[in-house]
């Protein structure tokens, strides 16, 4: 008996979420369609091939990549993988290419399941977390620097026949991928240490050599109880991953665990060959805006929503600001700055 032909996996984003994704289904026999808006890319990709380079594997891989206005066609899975801040006009170009019965699957940092949710519908959402990392070097040129989490799972927390064939799937790119019944908790866990990779990147040094500073600990500390405590209130319970346990900031919980925690990020971050977050990329390297007000700003407005105050989480989102600007350097003043405004508010609380 035959097996019937899978239908092509649109991805929408083809760079470093979504193009290591995209390389890797396609060397396993999957049908994958890409788009990128950047036509050079896309070009390289469906031609010369997609070089992922890095320790984790090498190898160059075709996958078919066109621009936004070249794709035709409706698809029933659709992997968006582009910048939070991008998650909306994304949404505006893919709708069309979503099947009635379609859902769209979220491979980004940030909550950007509620956005998908307001536009296509909850019913054709579906909920992703990943942490591996990745940086796109240029045209045609993924560097994959280190394995790390990766868990679906439906956003209203049911468990169907898509999302373990969704959950398959990515097992072919990440055999630990997870199912789970409870993604916001791994979403919101996201949060907190995105928050702290922010942190980082105020600064030219790396994850590593950030989260291994014990003075710098009061910042890292602050901002995931921040967080946390707004989950809280929210009542999530956020889940752990790589070395993050959330418990160790959850309100009320002690330095020791918190310290633990951190040392295990720094421990985590000393293997990979992406020494530096995606967010120090956008700033020092490819010099353009960052996700900072999807993926952090947006915690202090729910802060604001439910009671609980974010003074570190604001001031880390205006001094990116600050740096997307040019108004201030990435420096040790810079962070300095985040410390003070750490060491001088009080107690993190839901």
């Amino acid at each position: 008996m035959m097996t019937p032909q899978r239908e092509p996996i649109l991805i929408w984003g083809a760079g470093a979420i979504g193009g290591v994704l995209g390389a890797y289904w396609t060397r396993a026999g999957l049908p994958v369609q890409m788009v990128d808006i950047v036509a050079e890319h896309a070009t390289a990709c469906s031609t010369t091939g997609l070089n992922i380079s890095g320790p984790v594997e090498q190898f160059r891989q075709v996958v078919p990549c066109v621009t936004p206005q070249e794709l035709r066609g409706t698809f029933k899975t659709i992997v968006l993988a582009v910048k939070a801040q991008a998650t909306e006009d994304a949404m505006a170009m893919l709708l069309p290419h979503l099947a009635p019965d379609g859902f769209v699957l979220s491979a980004q940092n940030g909550l950007n399941e509620l956005t998908i949710a307001r536009l296509a519908g909850a019913e054709r959402t579906m909920g992703c977390f990943v942490n591996y990392g990745a940086d796109w070097l240029g045209p045609g040129e993924i560097l994959f620097g280190n394995r790390a989490a990766v868990v679906v799972g439906e956003i209203d927390g049911s468990i169907r026949e898509r999302t373990r064939q969704m959950h398959r799937d990515l097992a072919i790119f990440e055999p630990a991928a997870v199912l789970t019944d409870n993604i916001w908790g791994y979403l919101w866990g996201k949060l907190a240490y995105g928050a702290m990779l922010f942190a980082t990147a105020l600064t030219t040094d790396s994850m590593t050599a950030n989260f291994e500073d014990p003075q710098r600990f009061v910042v890292f500390d602050r901002l995931a109880r921040e967080v946390m405590a707004v989950a809280a209130a929210r009542h999530v319970v956020p889940i752990g991953f790589n070395g993050f346990d959330p418990a160790c900031f959850a309100p009320g919980a002690s330095d020791a665990g918190a310290r633990a925690s951190i040392a295990a990020l720094a421990e985590f971050n000393r293997y990979t060959a992406k020494t530096h977050s995606g967010i120090y990329r956008d700033l020092a390297v490819r010099k353009r805006k960052t996700e900072v007000d999807p993926q952090i700003g947006v915690i202090a407005e729910i802060g604001r929503e439910v009671g609980v105050p974010t003074p570190a989480i604001r001031c880390l989102v205006a001094l990116i600001h600050a740096i997307e600007d040019g108004s201030k350097p990435m420096s040790s003043d810079s962070f300095s700055e985040l410390m003070a405004v750490c060491e001088n508010a009080p107690a993190a609380s839901a």
